[in-house]
């Protein structure tokens, strides 16, 4: 399917999201969208894909204008697209989920959608169980689902919205494989992602926006400089290693076991120092996240001890592990992170505090105002949370953090984030470790755990290696242990 933009706008109030982007996608091309945060990309895949409207221009499929008025009249058109959060029902089984969005009349013809889901399955060489609860995959294997639904719905225009976010690497690499297969039969696929190294791999040609408007495109052979240049308007320079002097023990895990109902995580000893950061790395579901609340208290271990700040508290909620300088960062950041409906200052108000029974509501929009300034928040006071970017989200709940903390639990702090947000996050977490907070932190970015990371604990399975420095691992060698080999 050949697809043009000509002319398309769309306004947020005063901000342009959209500021007359034009582009000719050909037919078998994977098309990157390349772009710093709030730069218009996911906007505009929206308006394609038919959750918004633009203000507007017009969309063209093989030469025809398309009105495209929702999601199911994008589908109808031959368009869908894969969310960088699932948009699936973790409740139902997968079968369930697979019959979304198809016409089957009163009655949902299960058997007959049961053999085109395995028959799929086997073209793309996954291994899904109809009659699993979603909950039960991981996030890959909801994308691979999430795919073979809606090529059984007909589309023949995929968009992807930074799809390798926690994902592992031997997922990636199914999912490019996939997409080059689709693109070979003639499917055109649109890649939206931060990470220049995926898009320079994969893609036939790369558009890049930059504050709502279309600022270049490239084919290869791809300039990484170029890209960059493009993206923010000026070379970047990349991070670099800087670690902390370690100081006193903030936490302490002696013979910890975990488990939920998938999974044990057994026996782990760890005593992490002040200053220090510890990159927890694995595949999704191998059972970081389960080690990681049972540090926030948030999960109640099933055997050993948590001491922090030398404190037992074994057993306790997560109040009294705030009240020891513990704080958690999760990785759904509208579910559990912000308050959806409230906006900056609003969730101001609700960290700070304040004096006597009543709300100070200047010092709580002077609060917005510095902590924007602070963390290059693309808002305003008054904007809701759900009307920031996904990396502009990231960076409120970053800005939102208590002082001082002893210790800061995070799932992917990156997630999402372009490279320069990337390097200014990390440089305040670092500020953060200079003060004396050590960091333990979830991501599936081998790069990200080599370069911001003093020591690494890799988790297969629920089985937890030794601490690893970081300085003295490869990226090979930790991709070999997070994929089973060496253990």
């Amino acid at each position: 399917m050949k697809i043009e933009l000509e002319g398309i706008h769309k306004h947020f109030g005063e901000v342009d999201a959209n500021d007359d982007i034009r582009l000719v996608i050909p037919s078998g091309t994977i098309q990157g969208v390349l772009g710093e945060n709030g730069a218009g990309k996911s906007t505009l895949m929206k308006i394609l894909s038919g959750f918004i409207q633009a203000d507007s221009g017009r969309i063209l499929l093989d030469g025809v204008q398309a009105r495209i008025h929702s999601p199911a009249d994008a589908t109808r058109h031959g368009i869908g697209m894969l969310h960088q959060d699932p948009l699936d029902f973790p409740p139902m089984r997968v079968i369930d989920n697979f019959l979304l969005g198809s016409i089957s009349g009163l009655i949902p013809a299960r058997a007959h959608a049961r053999r085109a889901l395995l028959d799929l399955e086997d073209q793309f060489g996954f291994s899904i169980d109809p009659e699993a609860y979603l909950e039960t995959l991981s996030v890959g294997e909801r994308q691979q689902l999430e795919i073979l639904r809606l090529l059984w719905l007909g589309v023949n225009a995929l968009i992807l919205d930074e799809p390798t976010t926690g994902i592992s690497a031997q997922q990636r690499e199914k999912l490019f494989l996939t997409l080059g297969r689709l693109a070979s039969e003639g499917k055109t696929i649109l890649f939206v992602s931060h990470k220049l190294e995926e898009v320079e791999g994969l893609c036939t040609q790369v558009a890049v926006l930059r504050r709502g408007q279309l600022v270049g495109e490239a084919r290869p052979p791809y300039r990484t400089e170029a890209l960059v240049e493009m993206m923010f308007g000026k070379a970047v320079a990349l991070g670099r290693r800087a670690s902390a002097p370690a100081g006193e023990p903030v936490i302490r895990l002696r013979s910890l076991s975990v488990e939920d109902h998938r999974l044990r995580v057994g026996d782990v000893d760890l005593e992490v120092r002040a200053g220090e950061v510890i990159g927890l790395a694995g595949m999704e579901g191998s059972g970081q996240r389960l080690l990681l609340q049972a540090c926030a208290g948030l999960l109640r271990p099933v055997a050993g001890r948590i001491y922090a700040r030398g404190r037992d508290l074994t057993g306790r909620g997560y109040h009294s592990f705030m009240r020891q300088g513990v704080s958690y960062l999760p990785a759904a950041r509208l579910e559990e992170g912000l308050v959806p409906g409230l906006t900056i200052t609003e969730h101001c108000t609700l960290v700070d505090g304040g004096e006597g029974p009543f709300i100070q509501r200047e010092a709580s929009r002077t609060s917005a105002e510095t902590r924007i300034r602070e963390f290059s928040i693309r808002g305003r006071p008054e904007t809701r949370v759900e009307e920031l970017s996904g990396g502009n989200q990231q960076r409120a709940l970053l800005a939102l953090l208590r002082q001082p903390l002893s210790l800061l639990l995070m799932e992917h702090p990156t997630r999402g984030l372009d490279i320069e947000s990337v390097i200014y996050i990390w440089g305040k977490l670092k500020e953060r470790c200079d003060q004396g907070t050590a960091i333990v932190y979830i991501s599936s970015d081998l790069d990200e755990l080599l370069l911001y990371s003093d020591r690494l604990l890799v988790f297969f399975g629920g089985r937890v290696s030794p601490p690893l420095e970081a300085v003295s691992t490869s990226a090979e060698a930790l991709g070999q242990l997070i994929g089973g080999a060496g253990w």
